[in-house]
């Protein structure tokens, strides 16, 4: 069965929780006792309805704040395929957590309280998501009892988005839904208090929409994790390449490249778990065995010969801050890109976007938290990487703090020199 993963983003008060604590009702996805621990809650907070967002908030300080604080990872299931949905932060202090919640999701769901449109986490979460270029949008406009069902406002609404989309270059679909997350209307049944709609609910929509399978489109890359050598009588010549295949496909037989060595061989087994086979794709963990002994250790990749990687040292990249101490120019950090840990120094800073303009500011002397914006970095080794554009599996990277261990940045490499 199909597992579709799904983001959420909106801003505080726009009814992320609820609509997932909806979907989940609504799916027959909540067991008894829990539906049952959920009305109690509500009842302790003077609540004359059952509060389906204390479904999600599982932390104590989210349900007596009624905010969401951490991602959390909500799995219901229909008939049709099973869903994993990233129910992220919406107050713009956690912006990070919502990136960390959407980097690895297909779909991306955006609430818009119908009285306040447009508002600038709007325009914050639209251009992260064309940032990770997720091709499907879905954005709900809610609380739509609350603007009397106005059709007008729900066009007025879906007019500003569309420009904002055509601002930042943003591509894919979009699918705009009017809603109220607490009733249900446009979730998973179709309003009859908003007769002028006639287009699908959410669920349709998430029903319908196809599981990309895109990474297994893309040339092989394979980080090796770990050389296995068992050391045993039963196996006292096998040597063992084990790892997570993070795009592309690899088979039995096919001749590879392994970088930055370049020497080349042939696959002549391929695991998935403890079980052979003829071939893996994208997001498998494998081991492999090839036909020739060559020098491989951890942080070396395993590539289809006919795709060759370069190492490069140097990049251009869009980061997204995350940490509250300033970026400066000239400053050192540790570059994460896949398994391998480098230093790196971001040497300039090319622009920062302005979220009120959606225009890069240039001669910007620092990136604040949650700041976006483009720079210049060297590594001081090189690197097996992809721009974010050709292959998103092997396009990324964080920066650590080396002094305090602290992710400060996620990095999407635009451009390799």
């Amino acid at each position: 069965m199909d597992v579709l993963k799904i983001a959420t983003a909106g801003s505080v008060d726009d009814g992320k929780s609820t609509l997932i604590g909806r979907l989940l009702f609504d799916t027959r996805s909540v067991t008894r006792d829990r539906l049952e621990a959920v009305e109690a809650g509500s009842r302790r907070k003077g609540l004359g309805f059952t509060d389906l967002s204390l479904l999600t908030d599982g932390l104590i300080a989210e349900r007596e704040q009624g905010i969401t604080i951490d991602v959390a990872h909500i799995y219901f299931a229909t008939p049709t395929r099973k869903y994993i949905i990233a129910d992220s932060p919406g107050h713009v202090e956690y912006t990070r957590n919502m990136i960390t919640g959407a980097s690895h999701s297909e779909a991306f769901i955006v609430l818009i309280d119908a009285r306040k449109g447009v508002i600038e986490q709007t325009r914050r979460h639209l251009f992260i998501a064309r940032l990770l270029r997720i091709k499907t949008v879905f954005v709900c406009v809610n609380k739509m009892d609350l603007a009397a069902f106005s059709e007008e406002t729900f066009t007025g609404i879906q007019a500003d988005v569309r420009k904002l989309a055509g601002q930042i270059g943003m591509q894919g679909t979009l699918h705009f839904i009017p809603a109220v997350a607490k009733d249900g209307d446009n979730i998973a049944l179709p309003s009859q208090r908003m007769p002028w709609y006639t287009g699908n609910t959410l669920l349709q929509y998430l029903e319908e929409l196809p599981v990309q399978k895109s990474l297994s489109g893309l040339p092989a890359r394979f980080p090796v994790q770990f050389v296995i050598r068992p050391h045993s009588d039963a196996h006292h010549d096998f040597r063992g390449y084990a790892g997570r295949l993070e795009s592309g496909t690899l088979h039995k037989g096919q001749q590879v490249l392994v970088l930055p060595s370049g020497g080349t061989a042939h696959i002549k087994a391929l695991y998935v778990a403890a079980e052979e086979t003829g071939q893996a794709g994208a997001g498998q963990s494998i081991s492999l065995e090839l036909d020739a002994d060559l020098d491989i250790s951890r942080g070396d990749m395993i590539v289809a010969a006919e795709t060759p990687l370069q190492p490069v040292s140097g990049m251009q990249a869009t980061l997204a801050w995350m940490d509250g101490k300033p970026l400066q120019p000239g400053a050192s950090y540790l570059l994460q890109h896949g398994v391998n840990r480098v230093k790196a120094k971001v040497n300039s800073i090319i622009d920062r976007v302005n979220i009120d303009t959606l225009q890069p500011e240039e001669a910007v002397s620092a990136f604040g938290l949650n700041d976006i914006g483009r720079v210049q970095i060297r590594t001081a080794k090189p690197l097996l990487a992809d721009t974010f554009e050709q292959n998103s599996a092997n396009g990324a990277f964080i920066l650590i703090d080396e002094f305090t261990n602290n992710t400060v940045a996620v990095g999407f490499i635009e451009h390799l020199n």
